[in-house]
């Protein structure tokens, strides 16, 4: 890849940072990109995967709680300090030189009452943490593949236990990965069939959101009045994700099933 350039490496996967028309990137054992910041406006979510995995907020408007295993560049971290005044986040991250580049690469905020960040492995933290988030997200590659070990069974039930009980996790698939059938089939079987996926809107990525309780459906009208709500509050593509969970999952003329009919 033209520009990429080795910054961090150490006993895990290399960090590469690269940047090209005015976006810096960040790599992860290889060229696929596991996050990205436009220099010009740090605060706003450049890649689709990420804008996509805000959707949780159709369906849990004002999250107090939110966790999440994989920080990445940091930029969903820096978003929802930015735009979600009344959330707290812990965001969980077992290689010290991603965080490195984060903080002085990606501008990540410093920490403090409503951001903390944890150098943990997340396949550890989350069982040692149930009752503990409203969202639970997770964005944790290794070149591109999805991290195994955060990607079992087991691992699937522990996130439920992590979740209040209306608590949604979110989760970051490439759409086209060999193992994805086999790690929704997980997920489905943890949270009782209680699914939706959700495609990026350039369709390299599936959002997988997966609901500990709530309502087993949701009215059309309603998911697009918030929907419309949303699209001014965070200037995200709220009515095309509306439009993409209803073309991707099970409805009826009137509700977008949530799970199993």
């Amino acid at each position: 890849m033209k520009g990429l350039r080795r910054w961090l490496a150490g006993g895990q996967s290399s960090v590469e940072v690269s940047e090209a028309r005015g976006v810096r990137l960040l790599h992860l054992g290889g060229p696929a990109i596991q996050s990205a910041i436009r220099l010009s406006r740090p605060d706003e979510l450049e890649l689709h995967y990420t804008r996509a995995m805000m959707a949780f907020l159709l369906f849990e408007p004002a999250p107090r709680d939110i966790a999440m295993i994989g920080l990445g560049g940091g930029s969903i971290a820096r978003f929802v300090n930015a735009r979600l005044p009344q959330a707290r986040m812990t965001a969980v991250e077992v290689n010290p030189q991603v965080l490195a580049a984060a903080r002085s690469m990606f501008g990540l905020p410093t920490e403090c009452e409503r951001l903390v960040i944890e150098l943990e492995d997340g396949a550890k933290w989350v069982p040692a943490h149930p009752d503990c988030a409203d969202v639970l997200l997770l964005d944790a590659f290794d070149d591109g593949r999805s991290v195994k070990a955060l990607a079992t069974q087991a691992f699937y039930e522990a996130c439920r236990k992590t979740l209040h009980s209306r608590g949604v996790m979110v989760v970051n698939f490439i759409a086209e990965e060999r193992g994805f059938g086999k790690y929704l089939a997980r997920i489905e079987e943890a949270f009782d069939g209680r699914v939706l996926c959700l495609p990026a809107q350039d369709r390299v990525n599936m959002i997988v959101l997966a609901f500990k309780g709530g309502p087993a459906r949701v009215a059309i009208e309603s998911l697009k009045g918030s929907a419309r709500v949303l699209k001014r509050r965070y200037a995200l593509p709220f009515d095309r994700f509306a439009t993409d969970l209803l073309e991707r999952n099970t409805r009826t003329a009137a509700y977008l099933r949530i799970g199993r009919p």
